[in-house]
């Protein structure tokens, strides 16, 4: 740096310092003025979380056309069989879509799909395809080898390749009335280049957290949703559906207890959230528990029986509305 520049930022620093606190100001000294309108402080004002929420719309309804983990392809012990996780959102938009799901939406397919992650128990080229879909999220970390896939199941099937829209985190997106957050998740993929997604959904007063595959949730995800420790704005969850892939309690936890969290950890976890007003459902509302594992779970029944409250196992064709 040259010397007469360090000199005159030098000479400005205190002034800079002097504005931004203005307990520094010699006596008599007329702190800098704030552009019209601009919140005191820098921050805007902080809303209070209501002692009660009253939703101010329909909310979201939301259909479980898949529950299970990549591990279902084939019937449990108990005879169970769930389809890959994946949840229709208001009739018309996907998240995570494969070929074990086909059957969950022959009619009025939807055209419109959110991707988490790559991993072939969330993400089918193939299936969007034959499916009809035509506009295609996912997170821009993995957007070439995306293309790619879709490019090679069109030259297969004769189809026409859909619109693909690289996220990034933070993104904010409007699609079919809804409001859609790509957030980041606590899990890998077989690319180490590759950010694995969860996602906020917005509707109205309606914010439904819909995470998986993650192990835990991460600071920054929830920072970017507005409910974070030290996020500026007062906002809260409205609901959550959540991955419970490794059961109860890691009883049979191998190597994949990094990028999944069991029972207990979302037991845990909307136990904080809600002590702190960061999750205030409706009334009665249920956290449900989604991509389960065969080899963790006990059988629906089971789980029914002895899941707290307001956990709540959820099943393929289950349909829920979140106010």
């Amino acid at each position: 740096m040259k010397r007469r520049e360090f000199i005159r930022i030098a000479a400005i620093a205190p002034v800079a310092a002097a504005a931004l606190n203005p307990l520094s100001l010699a006596k008599g000294q007329v702190p800098p003025t704030r552009p019209q309108g601009a919140p005191a402080g820098g921050f805007p004002p902080r809303e209070q979380t209501p002692a009660v929420y009253a939703p101010t719309g329909p909310g979201i309804k939301v259909r479980f056309i898949g529950t299970g983990g990549s591990d279902w392809n084939s019937p449990s012990e108990s005879g169970e069989l769930r389809r890959h996780a994946s949840i229709l959102a208001d009739g018309k938009v996907l998240f995570d879509f494969t070929a074990s799901a086909a059957d969950m939406v022959t009619e009025n397919p939807p055209e419109v799909v959110f991707y988490t992650h790559s991993h072939n128990d969330h993400y089918d080229a193939k299936a969007a395809l034959d499916l009809g879909i035509k506009r295609v999220y996912l997170g821009e970390t993995w957007l070439e080898r995306a293309r790619s896939d879709f490019q090679k199941a069109s030259e297969s099937t004769g189809k026409p390749v859909p619109e693909i829209i690289p996220l990034s985190l933070g993104q904010v997106v409007e699609q079919d009335g809804l409001k859609v957050t790509a957030l980041p998740a606590n899990h890998t993929s077989n690319y180490s280049d590759e950010q694995a997604l969860i996602y906020l959904i917005e509707k109205d007063s309606t914010r439904l957290l819909y995470a998986t595959d993650t192990a835990g949730l991460m600071a920054f995800a929830l920072a970017l949703a507005g409910v974070g420790q030290f996020s500026r704005e007062r906002k809260f969850l409205t609901g959550i559906i959540m991955e419970a892939t490794m059961g109860l309690d890691y009883k049979n936890a191998d190597m994949s207890m990094f990028s999944h969290s069991s029972v207990a950890q979302v037991e845990n976890i909307v136990k904080v959230l809600s002590s702190n007003r960061k999750y205030v459902p409706f009334e009665g509302q249920k956290v449900y528990l989604t991509h389960l594992g065969k080899r963790q779970q006990p059988s629906q029944a089971e789980l029914d029986r002895t899941l707290p409250d307001p956990l709540k196992a959820a099943y393929d064709g289950l349909e829920v509305l979140f106010p």
